[in-house]
Formats: structure tokens, C-alpha cells, sequence
């Protein structure tokens, strides 16, 4: 049914890629990647039927957008997927424009950027009573914190980013006077809100496909025990699990935006009341997009027939149990935490799990990957520097 349909996705050095591009040419289409650099992930992949490489600078916005104009000009292209929250915010901003000539897989702007900025995020929960942390609303935060009903410790974070950076842990006042004074630019505008603690708990996702309709194709909920930086990172393992509270809490905030398409949400459970409370919306793929594969959902399938068909799958039966991980980042998080020999499930011995990146299968891409990682660790981790 889907032979020939051509895909381009955006951001081959995302490891996301890998699952996508596999998924899609397992249902007979036609997959290019766009990539950055040769040792992309998605350049690396056998899965690709065509590698482009950008040749222009990550960061710039508007040099990107004119390369994926000319790409979509210059050739058919049936459906366009981004992988990373920066090409999936100037696709978004300019879907109109673009949608002439691809199906672009991205909400439209005054839905996604309801997502994309963290604060906005917090400003939907509070109107609709939706459980998560209390947000300093101010255009003069410090100003204004004092008299807040907020309480120490505090959390600061950009607006716009993902994988913990600008994230910092607020001790008192003089702290936040410090920290906002050498808040780095690039990080772009902050907001302030309550510090949850959490304990030895994990940190949790959902995996949410909505489509056009309004329905649920699937809600898939995700243990998250350790993350990288250890201090509040990304997750180096995801395990399917069930949370009636957190797919309820999902389908509620993603009907407030009136959500279409896929959506990743990140949550935490409060240790002094045991309840979740949201976090964020990634509003792209994520990372552990795998984890749907694994339990059964084709999230690529979704995509296709959300776009392209009449009716949409929907999954209700998951595997539960089963995990993605990376090794790289366990072997980090293992190095650095204290909880090494203490955290479930072990991280030597897991059952049902999977790679993120390597693959029998598909060994290149492992390769690339842990070239790249090597050569760009000091600068990810300077940028997740706690101030």
C-alpha cells in the first residue's frame, strides 16, 4: 500500500532516525535522510535509500529552511518528518508555505507552539486544572519571585530546549540573582517554578499518537529509572508500564491543544502526594520512539495513515515489560552514580531490551555514533552545566 511513498527525514544525526527509517522502508517506502554530517546516524544507516547532506550550519535557521525548500522543489516528496525540536519549530512555522509541496508531519503553529514553549505548556495545565509543578508566570521574574507563592528550592529552565539543558536547582534568592546573572544567551528566555521532589523515584513518558479525528491510536506509558546527567537528564532506559493516571492526564492536556499527530510527555511523581504532574511536551519524535516498535505500535504506519487514509490503526494491547536502552549513556550513568549496583533492572542483566543504536542488523550506524558522541561530549556537557 505504501510503495514508493517518499519520505524525507529531517535531522539524521537524531537516533530517532534509525527506528523511523527503518520502519518506514519495512512498509515499502522510498526514505532520504537529511543530514548534517557523514557520521550521522541516519547517514550511516542501510535504511536510507538516499543520503542529502545540509552543508549549511546547524544553528541557522533560515539557511535550513531554504535547503529543505529547495530539496522539496526540486524533487516529489510525499511526506516530510522532522526529528529534532528545531527543524520541527521552523517546519511548523512555515507548514502553509511548505504543505504545497509534501505532507509536512507537524501540528500547525498556533497548536505547536503551545507545546514547543515549556512555559505555555505550564500556563494550559494551570487553566485546566491539569496536575503539575507551580510555574512563576512574570515577565520580571525576579522581581516578582519574592512575592510569589513559590518556596525554595526552586527550578529554573529555558522556555525552549531539550535534554536538561539550562537547567538549574535554585537554593534561595541570592542563588537565583547568580544564576540569572550568568545565564547563558544561547539558552534563550527562562521561567521559574516549583522544585519536585522526587526521591528514589523514576522519571516517567508517554508515547501518545492522536490523530486527525481526535481519537487515540495509542498510549503507551514509560518507566525512566536511571537518566544522564544523573542530576536530571535524559533517560538511558525506558520500560513500558502501566499508569492509568498518566494516560489519562495525556489525553487531557493533548485535547486542550486539540493535538494531532505524535507527542511525547514527560512526567514526574511527586513524592509528597504521589502524583504525577507534567513536565513538558516534546513536540516531535523522541528519542524513545522505539519503545513503540518494541511494544507493538508502528509509529511510522500511523504517520501514513493519518496523512493518507480514511481510517487510522489503533492499539490497544501493548507488550508490557519490554525496554530500550543505550549503552552508552548506562555506561555513563554507571560510572557517575552512586546507585550502581542498586538500580532495577540491573544494568548487566536485562530482559527483553534493545539498543537504541546498535543492531546486528544495521552495525554502522553504532560506530558513527559513538565517534560523534566522543567528539561532541565536552561541549553537550558544558551546555548541561548546573549554574
Amino acid at each position: 500500500m505504501w510503495t514508493n511513498k517518499k519520505i524525507l527525514i529531517i535531522d539524521g544525526y537524531a537516533r530517532q532516525t534509525l527506528p523511523m527509517a527503518k520502519a518506514f522502508r519495512k512498509l515499502g517506502c522510498k526514505v532520504t535522510t537529511l543530514c548534517f554530517s557523514k557520521l550521522d546516524v541516519g547517514y550511516a544507516t542501510k535504511y536510507a535509500n538516499k543520503k542529502i547532506l545540509f552543508g549549511v550550519e546547524k544553528e541557522n535557521y533560515d539557511a535550513q529552511l531554504a535547503k529543505v525548500k529547495e530539496i522539496l522543489k526540486a524533487e516529489k516528496y510525499d511526506m516530510v518528518v522532522p526529528m529534532t525540536d528545531y527543524s520541527a519549530t521552523y517546519l511548523s512555522k512555515n507548514k502553509e508555505e511548505l504543505s504545497q509541496y509534501a505532507y509536512i508531519a507537524v501540528n500547525n503553529w498556533d497548536v505547536f507552539k503551545l507545546a514547543i514553549n515549556k512555559e505555555e505548556t505550564m500556563k494550559l495545565c494551570e487553566e485546566n486544572g491539569l496536575s503539575a509543578p507551580k510555574t512563576l508566570f512574570s515577565s520580571s521574574p525576579l522581581e516578582d519571585i519574592q512575592n510569589s507563592a513559590l518556596r525554595y528550592p526552586l527550578v529554573i529552565k529555558p522556555k525552549t530546549a531539550c535534554g536538561s539543558i539550562g537547567f538549574s536547582i535554585i537554593k534561595d534568592f541570592e542563588h537565583l540573582k547568580k544564576v540569572v546573572a550568568s545565564y547563558p544567551e544561547e539558552n534563550g528566555e527562562y521561567f521559574i517554578q516549583e522544585y519536585i521532589p522526587q526521591g528514589d523515584m523514576s522519571q516517567y513518558g508517554a508515547e501518545v499518537f492522536r490523530n486527525r479525528d481526535g481519537k487515540y491510536s495509542s498510549v503507551l506509558i514509560n518507566e525512566k529509572p536511571r537518566w544522564y546527567p544523573i542530576d536530571g537528564g535524559s533517560p538511558t532506559i525506558n520500560i513500558v508500564i502501566n499508569n492509568e493516571a498518566m494516560e489519562e492526564l495525556s489525553k487531557n492536556l493533548l485535547d486542550k491543544m486539540n493535538w494531532e499527530g505524535y507527542a511525547n510527555i514527560d512526567f514526574v511523581i511527586d513524592e509528597r502526594d504521589g502524583q504525577p504532574k507534567i513536565l513538558e511536551v516534546n513536540a516531535r519524535i523522541s528519542a524513545a520512539v522505539m519503545l513503540n516498535y518494541m511494544a507493538g505500535v508502528n509509529v511510522a504506519k500511523l504517520l501514513l495513515e493519518n496523512a493518507f487514509c480514511d481510517n487510522v490503526s489503533v492499539y490497544n494491547d501493548f507488550k508490557k515489560g519490554v525496554s530500550i536502552s543505550c549503552c552508552l549513556t548506562e555506561f555513563l550513568w554507571f560510572v557517575k552514580s552512586k546507585k550502581r549496583f542498586k538500580s532495577k533492572p540491573n544494568i548487566l542483566f536485562k530482559r527483553r531490551n534493545k539498543d537504541v543504536i546498535f543492531s546486528f542488523a544495521d552495525p554502522k550506524p553504532f560506530f558513527v555514533f559513538c565517534i560523534q558522541s566522543m567528539k561532541n561530549y565536552k561541549t553537550a556537557m558544558k551546555k548541561r552545566k548546573r549554574l
